[in-house]
C-alpha cells in the first residue's frame, strides 16, 4: 500500500513539474510573438542611433529612433476624413505640444495686425474682414530641425512637395476677433506668377482653452452648428491644440473649388493661436 501511494504521489509530481515547465515555455513563445509582431526592428534601430547603448523599454513605440517616424509622427497622427465636398481632412495630433509652443514663442515678438490679398495689386492691405494678429516665418528659419520636420511633415500627409509651398504665417485671435468667410485661392494674376494657384491648405492648431474660435465651411455638411456661439449653416470645426485641418482649395478637376469657402468663428473666450501653410501648384523659389 505504501508503495503504491509513493508511486502515485511520484506521478503526480512528476506531471505537476511537467505542465509547470510546460506553461513557462508557452509564456516565453507567446512573449517572443509580440516581441516579434510590435517591435520588429526596435533593438536594430536603438543599436544604429545609439551603439546599443539603450535599454530596451515596452513602453517604447516600436520605430522609437527610427528618425523618419518620428519626424512624421507615426502611429500619433489620426486623419479622420470629414467632408468630401470640399474636400476636408482633420489630422488629429499633427503637431506635439512642443512644436505648438516653439511656433507660439517665435511668432509672439513678431506680431503684426493681419492682412488681406488686394485682388488688384495682390500686396496685404488692412481690412475689417481679418481682425488677427500674425506674421510670417523668415526664409531662414525654414533651415530650423523643428520647421524642416514640421514641413516635412505637411508635405507627406498632403502629398505636395515641400518646395511648393508658402512661408508658415502663424495667427492669433483674440477675444471678439474674426475671419470672415473667405476663399485661399487668388482671384488676381499677380500672386500666380509665383507658384501658380494654390492647391491646398494646412491650418494647425496651437492653443487650447478657447471658446469659439471654430473653423467655420459653409458649403460642408448638410447640418448647422455653432460658430462663434451662433447656430450656422454648414460644418464647424473645433480648435484643439495639436490638431490640422488640411483642405483644398483646387478640385480633382484642376478648377477653384467655389465649395472651400470658410471663415474663422469669432472668439468668445482665451486666445486661439493657429500655422496656416498654403501648397502652390509649382515650387514658390
Amino acid at each position: 500500500m505504501a508503495s503504491a501511494m509513493r508511486m502515485v504521489f511520484g506521478l503526480l509530481t512528476f506531471v505537476t513539474v511537467g505542465m509547470i515547465i510546460g506553461a513557462l515555455f508557452q509564456l516565453a513563445f507567446i512573449r517572443r510573438l509580440e516581441d516579434s509582431y510590435e517591435f520588429p526592428s526596435f533593438r536594430r534601430l536603438h543599436e544604429t542611433r545609439n551603439s546599443g547603448n539603450l535599454r530596451l523599454s515596452r513602453d517604447m513605440p516600436y520605430w522609437v529612433g527610427d528618425k523618419e517616424s518620428e519626424t512624421l509622427r507615426i502611429g500619433y497622427v489620426k486623419p479622420e476624413i470629414i467632408s468630401w465636398s470640399p474636400r476636408i481632412i482633420l489630422l488629429h495630433n499633427f503637431l506635439s505640444t512642443e512644436e505648438c509652443d516653439y511656433l507660439r514663442a517665435i511668432a509672439m515678438p513678431r506680431l503684426q495686425i493681419s492682412t488681406v490679398v488686394d485682388t488688384k495689386t495682390g500686396k496685404g492691405i488692412k481690412s475689417n474682414v481679418r481682425t488677427s494678429s500674425g506674421m510670417f516665418l523668415a526664409p531662414e528659419e525654414r533651415k530650423y530641425a523643428m520647421i524642416q520636420a514640421i514641413e516635412k511633415r505637411i508635405s507627406v500627409y498632403s502629398q505636395v512637395p515641400v518646395e511648393n509651398g508658402e512661408l508658415i504665417q502663424v495667427l492669433r485671435y483674440e477675444k471678439n476677433q474674426f475671419y470672415r468667410p473667405h476663399h485661399d485661392y487668388f482671384s488676381d494674376t499677380f500672386n500666380l506668377k509665383r507658384g501658380g494657384q494654390r492647391v491646398a491648405t494646412i491650418l494647425m492648431y496651437l492653443s487650447d482653452n478657447v471658446e469659439g474660435g471654430e473653423t467655420y465651411f459653409p458649403m460642408a455638411g448638410s447640418g448647422e452648428c455653432s460658430c462663434g456661439g451662433k447656430m450656422m449653416k454648414g460644418m464647424c470645426v473645433k480648435p484643439n491644440k495639436g490638431d490640422a485641418l488640411l483642405f483644398w482649395s483646387m478640385g480633382l478637376d484642376g478648377q477653384s473649388d467655389t465649395s472651400s469657402i470658410h471663415g474663422g468663428c469669432e472668439v468668445l473666450s482665451g486666445e486661439k493661436w493657429s500655422a496656416t501653410k498654403w501648397m502652390r501648384q509649382r515650387a514658390t523659389s
